[in-house]
């Protein structure tokens, strides 16, 4: 399998058979981190959606006005014989501010930071990882991500997968 390329749910199952993993972030712009995620040795494949919000099916449009409860999400299929979840974390604390509050006038709540855990496991990682940045004193501010578990991930248009990589700085469409 390509390193980082996009899944569908039909596919996702079966991916996963295959003993690898599924974590999910939001770090402000899912396609920033994306972009980021997919050049992650072990990364077998990502898809950016939304979760963590009240609306089923929602469109980018609505999640863009703050009012469904979604945050913009990155979600990656990796192998943990490659990659740990431990590895991904750090990268999520680096690719983002996880200070910024989540009000509207400085970061709409789509772009909040959340770590969505599929497992125990994950859980307790999580709140290691984030017990860890916020002692380190790496932050002026306090860190604000929220931990939650994963709901469903709803996944963005195909227009949004892998979005840096289709649009060159001048906003066409690279075929």
């Amino acid at each position: 399998m390509k390193n980082g390329l996009s899944y569908g749910p039909a596919i996702k199952d079966k991916i996963l058979q295959t003993g690898y993993e599924t974590a999910t972030f939001a770090a402000g712009s899912f396609w920033r981190a994306e972009a980021i995620f997919r050049r992650v040795k072990g990364v077998i494949a990502t898809s950016v959606g939304f979760m963590g919000g009240t609306v089923e099916y929602p469109t980018y449009k609505q999640v863009s006005t703050g009012e469904t409860g979604h945050a913009e999400a990155v979600q990656i299929i990796f192998d943990p014989q490659v990659v740990s979840y431990e590895k991904l974390l750090e990268l999520f604390w680096e690719l983002h501010n996880p200070t910024e509050p989540a009000e509207e006038g400085e970061i709409q709540s789509q772009y909040r930071s959340v770590i969505f855990y599929h497992n125990e496991k994950q859980h307790e990682i999580a709140v290691i990882s984030k017990h860890y940045q916020e002692s380190s004193g790496r932050f002026k501010r306090k860190i604000i991500t929220e931990i939650q578990p994963a709901s469903r991930f709803y996944k963005a248009k195909e227009y949004h997968q892998q979005y840096y990589e289709k649009v060159s700085s001048g906003g066409k469409i690279i075929k």
